[in-house]
């Protein structure tokens, strides 16, 4: 067959990496990426873009295991590197605290992040509130960088972008011989998705450059992740919330719960608000499917529902993505080369 055409629907993270992917391990292919929304108006751009994994139920532990690992080598390479202030991939240290000692003190990432240990009782000092603590190195995406960074790396293999609302994948089938589902929220109408539901964030992004280190509540509600440029302070997680206004009383809410992990916070200054919708289910959706009417078939793959733990697992899930339009693109030929017969 002629080369094949691979559509990727999505702009966010999930989408750009998957792209990215798709372009480094099938090189032959003419690589085009769709959406109505680029950086910095996707809901990746709200992301903190700390790597701490969020747990699937529905995944199996070392599926995401094995995605964090990929995600985690792929960024620490990138902040070895020359590019790294571009990308806006630096490494943070810090710590996870928590009121009660958890039923299982070691998470599944603790021998992929650095030097993950449990707190000392002098640093533990530093919470009052809090008994038992985690101290560890992880990555940190600055969010728009990143995003821009991977626009540039595709641009630079020859992918096009293009600024395109699709409505329905079926539209895409005489233009594209394969299309790759990253929607992330949107899947839901596009691909009528009943298992995928939004979480709603809010956060705070705000200046105060004297904080180097990241200070998160073991349960994952709080959070103080310093950027390179900003601190961002979270948060929320408002389930089947569709609400992208900010909410005056939760930003009140939220920086005074930073504030009491964090006192020195109060001399913050210039405090955005933003929010985003996190694309969640039970596991991420990743894998192939076949759509056909009237006898015309389009080979589709799916890689959206990242919920809140799509940096964690970004790369992971790309590289699986790509090796599954790889799949299909041999299928294609294999046709293809027996129609001819």
């Amino acid at each position: 067959m002629a080369t094949p055409k691979v559509a990727v629907v999505g702009a966010g993270v999930v989408g750009l990496s998957t792209a990215l992917c798709i372009a480094e391990t099938c090189p032959s292919c003419s690589l085009t990426v769709l959406s109505d929304q680029f950086s910095p108006n996707t809901t990746s751009d709200v992301a903190a873009g700390m790597l701490i994994p969020h747990t699937y139920p529905g995944t199996p532990i070392r599926v995401q295991k094995q995605w964090f690992k990929e995600t985690f080598a792929y960024l620490f390479a990138i902040s070895n590197s020359a590019e790294a202030s571009e990308a806006g991939i630096h490494l943070i240290s810090g710590w996870q605290v928590f009121k009660n000692t958890p039923k299982k003190e070691l998470p599944f990432w603790s021998d992929i992040v650095l030097g993950f240990r449990p707190m000392s009782k002098a640093e533990l000092q530093k919470f009052p509130q809090h008994q038992f603590g985690q101290a560890f190195t992880t990555l940190k995406c600055d969010c728009p960088p990143y995003l821009l960074w991977l626009e540039k790396r595709l641009k630079a293999t020859g992918v096009q972008i293009c600024t395109r609302k699709v409505a329905d994948l079926w539209e895409l089938h005489s233009e594209y011989n394969i299309v790759v589902n990253c929607a992330g929220i949107g899947a839901q109408q596009l691909v009528g998705d009943k298992k995928l539901f939004p979480v709603r964030g809010q956060v705070l992004k705000v200046h105060a450059p004297w904080v180097k280190n990241f200070i998160r509540d073991g349960d994952g509600l709080t959070y103080i992740y310093p950027g390179i440029h900003r601190v961002t302070l979270g948060g929320t997680r408002e389930e089947e919330n569709w609400s992208l206004s900010p909410d005056p009383g939760t930003t009140k809410d939220i920086f005074d719960r930073c504030c009491s992990l964090e006192p020195s916070l109060r001399g913050a200054q210039d405090i955005k608000v933003k929010v985003g919708l996190r694309p969640s289910r039970q596991g991420v959706r990743l894998e192939r499917e076949v759509l056909s009417q009237g006898g015309v078939k389009l080979p589709v793959v799916h890689n959206y529902g990242h919920g809140a733990g799509g940096f964690s697992v970004h790369r992971g899930t790309a590289k699986e993505a790509a090796r599954l339009v790889g799949e299909c693109i041999a299928a294609l030929q294999g046709s293809s080369s027996r129609a001819k017969l």
